[in-house]
């Protein structure tokens, strides 16, 4: 089968993708259900990114007409693309959403954390600490994320919920097993889980969703002009926080982003997908997963996400 012919079938809107995504919607639903009943303070991780704008509207249907009965909470690294605060507002703000941020710049000023300067520096690793202070200090004992299995290798290696110790910590070898969707959500005073509702869905599921949902997006996720520089293999945004140095070369090009983060290690792909159809199809032909493609903290090591889950990334 030629790319042609592959792109045209899965831009296709039809009735077996509708089927598919369906189930997929009636598995996360329930998921959401399940914990709400099993625990007492759930918490949803948003970062107005494309999976966590997918997950908010599945909590919304899981409830509907109620209200979700849990606060939205977002990790602020103070290093955040404009567009995206500005959507994460107003989307909550329509969705009469409660919003507790998490500033990073907070957990710098009192001495929580402490950041790298220069040009390559990033608070990215920095979240980990403000994210495990914010939800000790809600007593949240769920948060929601919208992670996928697709993403990375060590997200592939987590449960649907993934048991966190005391210090929000992640041991790989000691999860619950989930047969025939069994979710055990038992947890001690202290202890905590991390729930995936999104894990068996495909960035291209997610991209059909928004399709099939008309879900509003921040503007980034469509290519635009947008000044640039390449930095080991990533394309990163020009500003007040990233710059070129040495022999990087600043240009302007027509980009967007496949995924949403702190800008400093956010990469971009050069497209001319300008909406959600054209995006389909650059994403069923795409060889590069995700996260591979356009975010240099991965890159740091093979293990770099796995070991920032065991110290409590999200």
């Amino acid at each position: 089968m030629s790319t042609t012919e592959t792109s045209a079938e899965t831009v296709a809107p039809d009735i077996r993708h509708v089927e598919e995504l369906r189930a997929l919607e009636a598995e996360s639903v329930h998921i959401i259900r399940e914990v709400v009943a099993e625990l007492e303070r759930p918490v949803l991780l948003f970062s107005a990114g494309k999976d966590s704008i997918v997950l908010l509207r599945l909590a919304e249907k899981a409830f509907r007409p109620n209200p979700v009965p849990f606060p939205v909470l977002h990790v602020d690294t103070g290093h955040n693309f404009p567009e995206v605060l500005a959507f994460r507002d107003r989307r909550l703000a329509d969705g009469g959403h409660r919003l507790v941020v998490a500033s990073v710049q907070e957990a710098i000023d009192s001495g929580r954390v402490t950041e790298t300067a220069g040009a390559g520096g990033s608070r990215n690793r920095l979240q980990t600490r403000t994210l495990l202070d914010a939800l000790e200090a809600g007593g949240f004992d769920a948060a929601f994320g919208g992670a996928r299995r697709d993403e990375e290798r060590a997200r592939a290696k987590e449960r649907v919920l993934s048991f966190r110790d005391e210090f929000g910590q992640w041991d790989p070898r000691a999860q619950r097993p989930e047969p025939w969707s069994l979710y055990n959500g038992r947890v001690r005073r202290g202890e905590q889980v991390r729930v995936f509702p999104l894990s068996n869905w495909t960035e291209l599921d997610v991209w059909r969703y928004i399709a099939l949902e008309n879900l509003a997006l921040p503007s980034i996720y469509f290519a635009h002009e947008r000044d640039v520089f390449e930095r080991d293999g990533i394309l990163l945004a020009t500003s007040e926080y990233t710059w070129p140095a040495g022999n990087e070369v600043p240009a302007r090009e027509w980009v967007r982003y496949r995924t949403v983060g702190d800008l400093t290690i956010t990469g971009a792909v050069r497209s001319t997908a300008t909406d959600i159809e054209a995006v389909i199809s650059e994403i069923s032909a795409a060889r590069v997963s995700e996260r591979g493609e356009t975010r240099a903290d991965d890159r740091t090591s093979e293990a770099a996400m796995e070991d920032r889950k065991r110290e409590g990334y999200f």
